[in-house]
Formats: C-alpha cells, sequence, structure tokens
C-alpha cells in the first residue's frame, strides 16, 4: 500500500478541530483560561472582582488607620505617666530644696556657742554672763555677746585639770607599789680541785649591791674531785640583772674561772 493509499484511509484531518478543541480544554484545565477568555467571560464577575478589589483597599486603610490610632494612644498613655512621674520628683527636690534653705537660713541667724573645753565648764559660764547683763543696765546689744568667757572658761579649764592631776598623783601614790623579785641559783666553777672553796663562797658573798640578797649555799662535786660553789640569791628585777652578778663574781680571777646560771625562778 502506498503513502497516499495510507493518507486516504485516516480521518484524523476530517476531525482536526475536535482535536484542537480538546487540546485546549486539556491546557485550560492544566494551566486555567487564557486571557482572552478571561477578557471575554461574563461582565458581571469582572464588576463584582472590580468592586471587591476597591472594598480591599479600603478594608486595609481602614484597619492600618486603627492601629496607628491605637499606637498613637499607648504612646501618649505613656508619655502622661512619666510626665506625673517626673512632677512629683521635681515635687520632692522642690520641697527638700526648701527645708535646706530654711535650715540654712535659721542658722545663719543663730550665734554659734563657743565651743566649751570641759563637760563641767558649761555651769560655771553661766555665771560671768549674768553678771555682765547686770552691769551694763539692760542693754540689749550688749547681752548676747561674751567677750571674755572663753578666757575664764579656758582658766576653768585648766584649773580642773590640774586638780585632777593632783588627786590621781595622790591617789597613785597612796596605792602600794609591787616589787619584782626573782630567785636565782648560780653556778661557780673554781680553777681546780686545788682552789680554796671557802675562799671563794666569801668572795662571791663580798659583792653587795642595792636589790641583793644572798641564800644558802652548797658544794656540788663536778669530777676529778672537783667541786663547785651552787649559791642562791634574791635581787629585785628592777636594780640587779644576770649580767651584773656574773660581771661582779668573775672580777676574783684567782678563784672563779665561770659563773653560770642553775635556775632563774620568778617570784
Amino acid at each position: 500500500m502506498s503513502g497516499l493509499q495510507c493518507l486516504a484511509t485516516e480521518n484524523i484531518w476530517f476531525d482536526k478541530h475536535r482535536y484542537d478543541e480538546a487540546e485546549k480544554r486539556f491546557y485550560e484545565g492544566a494551566n486555567g483560561p487564557t486571557t482572552q477568555q478571561q477578557q471575554q467571560g461574563g461582565q458581571g464577575k469582572t464588576a463584582q472582582h472590580a468592586k471587591g478589589r476597591q472594598q480591599k483597599p479600603r478594608h486595609r486603610n481602614s484597619s492600618s488607620h486603627g492601629a496607628g490610632d491605637q499606637e498613637l494612644v499607648t504612646r501618649m498613655k505613656s508619655l502622661e505617666l512619666e510626665n506625673q512621674t517626673l512632677h512629683k520628683v521635681v515635687e520632692d527636690m522642690r520641697a527638700a530644696l526648701q527645708k535646706l534653705e530654711s535650715r540654712v537660713a535659721f542658722l545663719e541667724k543663730s550665734p554659734a556657742p563657743a565651743a566649751a573645753p570641759c563637760a563641767k565648764a558649761a555651769p560655771v559660764q553661766a555665771a560671768p554672763v549674768k553678771q555682765v547683763n547686770v552691769t551694763n543696765g539692760g542693754d540689749d546689744d550688749d547681752d548676747d555677746i561674751d567677750l571674755f568667757g572663753s578666757d575664764e572658761e579656758d582658766e576653768e579649764a585648766k584649773r580642773l585639770k590640774q586638780e585632777r592631776l593632783e588627786a590621781y598623783a595622790a591617789k597613785k601614790a597612796k596605792k602600794p607599789t609591787v616589787i619584782a623579785k626573782s630567785s636565782i641559783l648560780l653556778d661557780v666553777k673554781p680553777w681546780d680541785d686545788e682552789t680554796d672553796m671557802g675562799k671563794l663562797e666569801e668572795c662571791v658573798r663580798s659583792v653587795q649591791m642595792d636589790g641583793l640578797l644572798w641564800g644558802a649555799s652548797k658544794l656540788v662535786p663536778v669530777g676529778y674531785g672537783i667541786k663547785k660553789l651552787q649559791i642562791n640569791c634574791v635581787v629585785e628585777d628592777d636594780k640587779v640583772g644576770t649580767d651584773i652578778l656574773e660581771e661582779e663574781i668573775t672580777k676574783f680571777e684567782d678563784y672563779v674561772q665561770s659563773v653560770d646560771v642553775a635556775a632563774f625562778n620568778k617570784i
């Protein structure tokens, strides 16, 4: 069969408008109607759409205008509250300033009192002031001025201070003083076993000074026939020290080799 015969048997070209209409409907269902069909649609729908579009901006404008008014009202309320707070702060500061001014004015009008050096000197100040008022014959200008009050106060304070010092010194003199004393045990060592220990003890006891009192003594063996002198004494701490005792005893070089403190006790 040739090509012409094949085309003769096909009827698609005779039904082309049907296929075009079907294709058109397919694309309209998939993509929506074309611009030309929308323009050819009912004028009522177009008018309704136009009215709806006109009403939407109006609604938007009204809603935006209402939101702006609400925000403005809120800001005005906050500003009013802040203004009231500032007014209150200003009023408080003004009241405090008025109190301060009144206090300063009162202090400027009132005369400054003279500083009393002693608490007990205040009653003494009243007598000279009254005497000056009487002698001046009731002069109002001189009543408030005391030209000699400060000198009399100083003299009175010095007198009271001196009396107190004297009373304290007398009280301290009557109080018995405690004398600090100590008991010292000394070890006096000779040179050798041939040293006369009796003479050595006599030399030690010959050391006499204020605040020193010698006590008991004994001979203690050291070794190899050598004995040391162990002697006790009581001293006043303010007058006699161990250094002085060692220095005075070691002056006897013929008998004494060294002096050591074996015991030291406070009494």
